[in-house]
């Protein structure tokens, strides 16, 4: 039986090598600092989507939310397999916390039609919540079933999916339609098609078309850029705030209820020493000051 599925994915700043030259004053990551990079687990996500739809049949779409320049992941997406592709773009969506993401995102999934699973990575490493998903499950009033890192069988409209958890797994079964909110460890998601690479390098979105017609003047116009790349299915679209007839109050700054009061620097540096004698007792004299000094624990 062929499914529908969605993939919620995000550009994130590459965080792995932040130091205090890509910090602001404020205490914020200075994103244009950073390269940006497809989020890790929402990889892993789009690998669990298209390995069923590789087995079951049906279609594998992917949405995200930011600027223009998230397009690149969008692309990204394409040249891994996926076969659509949707920009959530608009300055009313800016400034929004887990809460107005999830309510855009939820819109443009009901927006799409009738899907059957959507997918998400269990967290972004920009912001470490893994609140995303979940959110957006509930706001499509759909069950979700968190920490997803192997689809044991499908059925009609019944999944069974085992789940990563401190003290080993678990094994659950859901009703369709659910949201899957995916761990890094589900999978080795597979590398981008290079036959896919050269179908989609000219796939834009209107924003974009500038740009490749300073690259192809020989298209001679948007017009005709814009019909080329519709005809081949290379046109990436972008929905706006009204697109996906959203409440404007849910989104942006003032959908978002989460806000920074104040960021602290700690710097810890060593100024002393202090021999352990290699005995129990030393080393559980050790760990009770680690935990009373509130530096583990």
């Amino acid at each position: 039986m062929p499914y529908r599925s969605v993939v919620l994915i995000k550009q994130v700043p590459d965080t792995h090598n932040i130091s205090g030259k890509v910090m602001t004053d404020e205490g914020t990551v200075d994103r244009g600092a950073l390269p940006a990079i497809f989020n890790p687990d929402d990889l892993n996500a789009l690998e669990m989507a298209l390995a069923l739809r590789d087995r079951e049949g049906g279609t594998v779409a992917v949405v995200t939310m930011g600027p223009p320049a998230a397009a690149a992941i969008l692309r990204e997406a394409l040249f891994r397999g996926a076969d659509e592709a949707v920009l959530l773009s608009d300055r009313r969506f800016a400034g929004a916390d887990t809460l107005a993401t999830s309510y855009a995102l939820a819109q443009a999934v009901k927006k799409l039609g009738s899907v059957d699973l959507v997918f998400a990575g269990r967290q972004a490493i920009d912001g470490d919540t893994a609140q995303v998903g979940p959110q957006t499950a509930e706001k499509l009033g759909i069950p979700q079933i968190t920490w997803a890192e192997e689809i044991l069988g499908i059925e009609g409209r019944r999944i069974t999916v085992r789940r990563a958890i401190d003290r080993g797994t678990e094994t659950v079964e859901c009703s369709l339609p659910c949201l899957l909110a995916v761990v890094g460890s589900a999978n080795e998601p597979r590398p981008p098609s290079v036959r896919r690479r050269i179908q989609y390098k000219l796939a834009s979105t209107p924003m974009e078309y500038k740009a490749q017609l300073a690259k192809w003047p020989e298209f001679g116009g948007e017009e005709a850029l814009d019909a080329w790349l519709a005809g081949r299915g290379l046109r990436i679209p972008v929905w706006s705030a009204a697109d996906i007839g959203a409440d404007e109050s849910r989104l942006g700054l003032a959908g978002s209820p989460t806000q920074v009061y104040k960021v602290n620097f700690v710097v810890l540096e060593g100024t002393e020493s202090k021999e352990v004698p290699p005995t129990r007792e030393g080393i559980a004299g050790l760990v009770d000051e680690l935990v009373r000094e509130y530096i583990v624990g």
